[in-house]
């Protein structure tokens, strides 16, 4: 091994700080974007809540646009708003835009999945009672919805893990970085090993508490 063995653990741990950061904060950013979106789709798909023949369909276009577009497309193609909105391309800070912009419409459409599988018949009684849309959405929907919310958000966070490891090859830091620095261009096959356990691990441990946490909501 190239890196000293004293250097060699104190860089994995900074690069599973880094990893965990921009994972959290991008989830966090994304979360905040894309489940009013999701729930707005819903709300005023055709037939439902609120039906908005103009809304729903521009919305949905736009959400698919994105969507559509591969990370590592999308990573280098907003660089310029990449650097507007934090003032750099490199770093923790700068990936965690474009996963952002990467993570909220996927949120959203794991949003509108999630409300959609909610009994017609539980929200057409509630709206029979006089309850209003919004109170429909707070009240009914999200509630039923949210063992399935949760699993699909735990999707989406495994998502952002594989794409935060992307993120290495525009010098985005994190576990994906240092595998592509010293795993592959400085051919430290260890470092490279150790850097894809890590990663698994995180899906696995994000996985399995997602799974655990759903499990409680839906015997509530």
């Amino acid at each position: 091994m190239d890196v000293k063995l004293t250097e060699f653990w104190p860089r994995i741990l900074e690069a599973t700080i880094d990893t965990l950061a921009m994972v959290g904060f991008s989830l966090l950013f994304a979360l905040i974007l894309g489940l009013p979106l999701g729930i707005i789709l819903v709300v005023t798909r055709p037939g439902n809540l609120m039906e908005n023949k103009l809304l729903f369909p521009v919305l949905n276009a736009i959400i698919n646009f994105f969507r559509s577009i591969p990370f590592i497309i999308l990573l280098v193609a907003i660089l310029p708003f990449t650097r507007v909105i934090v003032g750099t391309s490199i770093g923790t800070a700068a990936a965690t835009v474009p996963l952002v912009v990467f993570a909220a419409p996927y949120i959203a459409r794991l949003v509108e999945s999630s409300l959609l599988e909610v009994s017609p018949g539980v929200v057409e009684a509630t709206e029979a009672m006089g309850a209003r849309p919004w109170q429909i959405v707070f009240r009914v929907l999200v509630p039923e919805a949210l063992s399935s919310l949760i699993l699909n958000i735990t999707i989406a966070v495994i998502g952002l893990i594989g794409a935060s490891a992307m993120a290495g090859f525009v010098g985005g830091g994190g576990l994906g970085d240092l595998a592509i620095a010293y795993g592959y261009q400085r051919f430290e096959t260890d470092i490279m090993i150790v850097t894809v356990l890590l990663l698994v691990l995180l899906v696995q441990l994000v996985q399995t508490f997602g799974n655990k946490f759903s499990k409680i909501i839906r015997r509530r």
